[in-house]
């Protein structure tokens, strides 16, 4: 069915297609290969506990980014 549609279209947009269809194809495989989550920046910022609450740092995160 899919083949059937993409016939229809002109050279151009068939183009545009499977190039849309093979970023598809690269973001799926790139998902797959990412695995779970790691949360080796656990910790990190442990030594701003006394200085900062838990809100004042996600203040903060939204400044820097």
């Amino acid at each position: 069915m899919l083949t059937k549609t993409i016939d229809k279209l002109p050279p151009q947009i068939k183009k545009e297609a499977m190039d849309y269809i093979e970023f598809l194809v690269r973001k799926h495989r790139g998902s797959k290969r990412k695995g779970s989550w790691k949360f080796e920046w656990a910790g990190c910022l442990s030594h701003l506990k006394n200085q900062y609450t838990s809100v004042e740092l996600q203040h903060k995160a939204s400044e820097w980014r």
